[in-house]
């Protein structure tokens, strides 16, 4: 009988490891599938939100249009330095929503130019050399541009004001309110092409 037991042992043995390589099989594939399942699933859904079948409308992004860009002529201005000797040389570029828009300024040309020639002129050599200065006068120029197509640019005194008030009053929604506004505006930037002060 003792003689009977190892060769007993030894199939049920091989039984046992039988069993664990095939779970472990099992479990291998069983992982394999749920991957598989897992990464179709996913590209399923990429497909579907690039189609536009599956998204809700309100996830989706507009197609961002392309700017157009309007060059005015190069101006050259006399600046408000004393003795009166300084000029200023300055191309803008206005990069405007659409085509439509760049249409509506170009009717309203004569007095945007008029316009940009008296601001530029009422600053000094010293404030137009600055970063700061070229910043305010482009606030500036978007203003004049802005005005005859109907629409307000806030200047820096008003839109600190406007601050000032939401902070004070705590009232967080006045401020997206006041970036919507500016926002639809059409005329989008003031650039400079060149900017030379003698």
């Amino acid at each position: 009988m003792s003689a009977n037991t190892p060769a007993a042992a030894a199939p049920a043995k091989s039984k046992k490891m039988l069993l664990i390589i095939i779970g472990v099989v099992v479990a291998v594939l069983v992982i394999g599938g749920g991957a598989a399942a897992w990464y179709i699933s996913s590209r399923s859904h990429a497909a579907e939100d690039e189609e536009g079948g599956g998204a809700p409308a309100a996830h989706k992004e507009a197609p961002k249009v392309a700017p157009t860009f309007l060059p005015l002529e190069n101006m050259v201005v006399n600046l408000a330095d004393p003795g009166g000797d300084r000029f200023a040389q300055i191309g803008i570029t206005l990069e405007l929503e659409d085509a439509k828009t760049a249409e509506q300024v170009k009717q309203y040309l004569p007095s945007i130019r008029s316009g940009i020639l008296m601001l530029v002129s009422q600053r000094t050599s010293t404030e137009l050399l600055q970063r700061e200065g070229k910043e305010k006068l482009a606030t500036d120029v978007l203003r004049e541009v802005s005005r005859p197509l109907g629409y307000s640019v806030p200047s820096e005194r008003e839109r600190a004001k406007a601050a000032a008030a939401a902070e004070q009053d705590g009232d967080a929604e006045e401020r997206p309110a006041a970036r919507k506004r500016t926002e639809r505006n059409p005329v989008r930037k003031v650039l400079f092409s060149s900017f030379i002060i003698q």
